[in-house]
This record gives structure tokens, sequence and C-alpha cells, in this order.
């Protein structure tokens, strides 16, 4: 799930004007996974995306006073880590970039009885399964839009394509979601 942008809003403005360290924990919380795994995605390696991931966090906090002028902290923050594993790939000499990860498909299991949470639950793994069986940028795409909330502009600019690209890769990894759960379920239309 995402943050709603009023909350980081909050969080960054409480980073930026009182260099308050709780709200930067807060931000850490929400920012971290999701940078190491988008940095490991580029890198292929676990312990190079820790690091991307605690420089751009380091960095964020080194800008501080400049965050309230960022109008998406989330982009921002993964443009800062793009770049940052980037630059290890040309300092390792490496040139190939796959983006994979291992994010969860988030679903809400509140207030449901026994018999739907464990139909969810069947749900989720399903859709799990699709969503890592796309290919590595359809993933990719998939996940920015749905998980992060990013916008088809955002994910266009952070990953140096087309937003009619980002469009034909979401219609393409929710066609073949629609396709297992209508399989799965005896879904007709």
């Amino acid at each position: 799930m995402h943050q709603p942008e009023s909350d980081l809003n909050s969080i960054v403005s409480c980073i930026a004007l009182h260099n308050d360290e709780q709200a930067y924990r807060r931000l850490f919380d929400l920012l971290y996974n999701r940078l190491k795994c988008f940095a490991a995605s580029i890198l292929k390696s676990n312990e190079l995306a820790e690091e991307v991931a605690c420089d751009t966090m380091f960095t964020l906090w080194c800008n501080r006073a400049q965050l309230p002028g960022i109008a998406n902290i989330k982009v921002y923050a993964y443009v800062i880590a793009k770049n940052k594993a980037l630059n290890l790939l040309k300092r390792d000499a490496r040139s190939f970039i796959n983006y994979v990860d291992e994010m969860d498909v988030n679903i809400s299991f509140h207030d449901l009885t026994p018999e739907q949470i464990l139909i969810t639950e069947e749900l989720k793994r399903n859709i799990e399964q699709v969503v890592n069986a796309l290919p590595p940028k359809c993933k990719l795409i998939f996940r920015f839009i749905k998980e992060d909330g990013l916008s088809y502009k955002e994910v266009a600019e952070l990953l140096d394509i087309s937003v009619k690209t980002v469009d034909a890769q979401l219609v393409t990894a929710i066609k073949r979601i629609g396709a297992v759960v209508k399989r799965e379920y005896n879904l007709t239309r």
C-alpha cells in the first residue's frame, strides 16, 4: 500500500523545518525497503542494494532543508537510488540491468470471515505468482503504479521510457492477472 502524499508531506516538513529525527525514522521506515528492492533489481546484489538504500536515505537527510521543494519525495528518492545504483554499475563495469524484486502484493484483510480470508490469501498467492512471472520491466512498472502509487508519467521519467510504454506494460500485466483470476475462479464476462 502506498502512503498518502499529505502524510509524506507532513513527515518531510517535520524533517526539514525541525530536524525531527523521529519523522526521519518514519520516512526511513516507509522508503528503505522499497529502495533496497529497487536497487537490488538493478544491481543483483543485496549488499550493494543495502548500500544504495542507506546512501539514498543519508542523502535525503543531508539535503533535508531542500525537501519541501520536492514535488514527490518517493519519485525523488527512487531517482537518487537509481543514479547511485547506476554509478555503482559503472564503477564495477557491469552492463546488465535486471528489474526483479520480491515485494508483496498487498491485499487488505480487515473484517473478513475465515472463508473469505482463505479465498483472499489464495487469490493473493495466485496474483503474486502471476506478477512474479511477468517480464522484468512489466513487473517493475506494475509494482510502481499499483503498489507505490506512482503516476504513469513518474514511472516513465524514472525508467527513461515513454508514457505509452508504461501504459502498454501495465495493460499487459493487468490482462495476465485478469486471465488467471477468471480461470481460477470460473468467472466469465
